[in-house]
């Protein structure tokens, strides 16, 4: 197994970028539903097989709005690149928000070759670390109920399902199949004190 390395991202290389946003496919996705009355709301995601393979390529959906945004974020010191030797093979784009002391995780791709060789659990470790070290509490990431893969990988590296938005994307996203899922890994925190 060749070697890798992680470091803070200095620029971004928009063909690199496409390259290790692969994307993904799954044969099951959540099946979001819910049931309101006045006395409760009842959100429910229970996990469904899929007919055919959900096959979804995220490198189409790179935006020049969204490299300009990404780059703004790069002097904060939250967006990281996995390398063998010059060679980009996985990468985090983040930025902080202090107003409620948490790190949003915009981008987390790992190149389809280098998949399974622990880059991903690295580059949301090195940005646990560095979010720990900032007094964040928190790490925030949105994915979608169809990416049932992401969902399973985020579990393993410590986030949990806090939220979900029924029209995050659309005014019809569960109807047209794809709703955003927030999961969150909380950091560890000083123990509060109690005021005297």
């Amino acid at each position: 197994m060749q070697p890798y390395r992680i470091c803070e991202l200095t620029e971004l290389v928009e063909p690199d970028l496409r390259r290790v946003m692969v994307g993904y496919t799954s044969m099951q996705k959540y099946q979001v539903s819910r049931q309101e009355s006045e006395t409760e709301t009842i959100i429910r995601l229970e996990l469904v097989d899929l007919p055919a393979p959900h096959v979804r390529h995220f490198g189409e959906d790179l935006t020049a709005d969204d490299l300009a945004h990404y780059r703004e974020m790069l002097p904060a010191g939250y967006c990281l690149g996995a390398f063998t030797g010059e060679e980009l093979v996985g990468f985090a784009i983040a930025d902080a928000r202090t107003w409620n002391r948490t790190l949003w995780i915009w981008e987390l791709h790992v190149a389809s070759a280098w998949q399974g060789r622990g880059i991903g659990r690295r580059l949301v470790d090195v940005l646990a670390e560095k979010a720990g070290a900032a007094g964040l509490r928190a790490l925030l990431v949105e994915t979608q109920n169809t990416n049932v893969p992401a969902i399973r990988f985020y579990r393993r590296t410590g986030f949990e399902i806090e939220g979900i938005d029924l029209s995050y994307y659309t005014n019809y996203d569960v109807n047209d199949f794809e709703v955003a899922i927030f999961m969150k890994r909380k950091l560890p925190q000083p123990p509060v004190q109690p005021v005297v």
